[in-house]
């Protein structure tokens, strides 16, 4: 049996299991929903994904599957003494919340009751009282929005990391071929001096150095770079701690050969931090 990280998510239908199982497989974990406990002995064994030493496993177990709630102690004891990294996170909510959840949703409690959701809450929460008692954390969703429950989980696996880096792009283009679909931030770069219209350096484009020195020296890309940098220093950590995976920044000029090139250029160098991914791409700039 190869040795796993593995994070068992449980806890109260409508706390949030489904939020933090996706944030975590985003991040890369084979995540499976609704095992059955008694299973994962055999699952970290003979599943093909989990052959590495460095594997990541997150298991969604509730009581969907209440017959092998009992076995969990004995099984999750096993699998520690396998050599395994067991977390477990507890998600909960107070009672009210979770009826107004249920109520908004108009889902069924996987333990319907002739007394309504609430005596389902109720029965639910007796049932996984032993993995509450196990839970490595216990994390109380009554007010976090999705995306801070996201953040939430991120931060009790990797701590202060908080996972993979924002990943930036970012895109140059010409408005004369349209906005580029999907950017989030979009940047107008039109008012500075434009190279197009000084015969020597028409025909290069914002890769070449003279027409990036042109467009850097200008007084006006001085102050509007002395704004603008200051501004994504805050915005990209905001995006990060909300949970945005991917980030477009599109810089454009008329035409997207000069200008956006050679801001673009520059913003990559600007931008790049342990906590970010930066690409580059430059749509426009083979087009005449």
């Amino acid at each position: 049996m190869q040795q796993a990280r593995l994070v068992i998510i449980t806890g109260l239908s409508g706390s949030g299991k489904t939020t933090a199982a996706r944030a975590l497989e985003d991040e890369g974990f084979f995540v499976v929903d609704n095992l059955p406990l008694v299973l994962l002995p055999a699952f970290l064994e003979l599943n093909p994904p989990l052959g590495t030493s460095n594997s990541n496993l997150a298991v969604v177990v509730d009581v969907r599957n209440q017959q092998y709630l009992q076995d969990c102690q004995e099984v999750l004891s096993g699998i520690k003494a396998a050599g395994h990294q067991v977390d477990i996170f507890f998600f909960d909510a107070n009672d009210d919340v979770l009826l107004r959840r249920y109520s908004e949703t108009r889902r069924r409690h996987p333990l319907p009751t002739r007394q309504g959701v609430a005596e389902s809450i109720l029965c639910e929460r007796e049932l996984l009282i032993g993995l509450m008692a196990m839970a490595t954390a216990i994390i109380d969703t009554s007010w976090m929005t999705p995306h801070q429950l996201r953040a939430k989980t991120l931060q009790l696996v990797y701590g202060d990391e908080g996972g993979h880096p924002l990943a930036v792009l970012v895109q140059s283009f010409g408005f004369r071929y349209g906005i580029p679909p999907g950017a989030d931030l979009v940047m107008d770069v039109r008012f500075l001096p434009n190279p197009h219209f000084i015969p020597e350096l028409r025909p290069s484009t914002g890769l070449a150095p003279a027409v990036r020195d042109f467009v850097l020296e200008q007084a006006a890309t001085r102050d509007f770079l002395d704004k603008f940098l200051p501004l994504l220093e805050f915005l990209l950590p905001h995006y990060r701690q909300e949970g945005k995976s991917y980030l477009t920044i599109a810089i454009g000029c008329t035409g997207g050969r000069h200008r956006s090139v050679a801001i673009a250029e520059h913003l990559r160098g600007r931008i790049r931090s342990h906590e970010l991914s930066v690409e580059v791409l430059h749509r426009d700039v083979a087009k005449g």
